[in-house]
């Protein structure tokens, strides 16, 4: 939870702002994840901190929704020109790709569990960029 909270912290994903009137914050909270190796031991526990996007309301909380990911067609099509025109691809994982996506409208969110800072009940973070469960 630490890496997650730090890695948001440092790519500035919210800012720390007194709810407006009228302004209704969105839910949070942690998921948990195991990573297992080939051989089924534990290799390390990932933690990523989810907004609760069924929660908002299309045309109130976002207009338009979109994936930040390729698809399978896209990758199959860029392997098939690779292979066609006999040239080299890297392949690279960004470990925070999805928190580097900047965000056109104003979201405010709930606090995380266990990583408060101010007045929890009027302190809520604005976005400034994508948060794993927004729409």
């Amino acid at each position: 939870m630490n890496e997650e909270y730090k890695s948001m912290q440092d790519n500035k994903v919210w800012e720390l702002v007194l709810l407006p009137e009228g302004a209704k914050p969105i839910g949070c909270k942690w998921i948990f994840k195991t990573k297992r190796d080939s051989k089924g031991n534990v290799e390390r526990y990932k933690a990523h901190l989810v907004v609760k996007g069924f929660t908002q309301k299309e045309g109130i909380n976002f207009k338009e929704t979109f994936s930040p990911v390729s698809t399978k067609d896209s990758f199959r099509i860029i392997m098939a020109h690779v292979a066609h025109f006999d040239l080299e691809l890297y392949q690279m994982d960004v470990k925070t790709a999805f928190l580097n996506g900047d965000i056109d409208e104003t979201i405010y969110m709930v606090q995380p569990e266990n990583f408060e800072s101010g007045d929890p009940k009027n302190m809520v973070c604005k976005s400034t960029k994508f948060i794993y469960g927004l729409k």
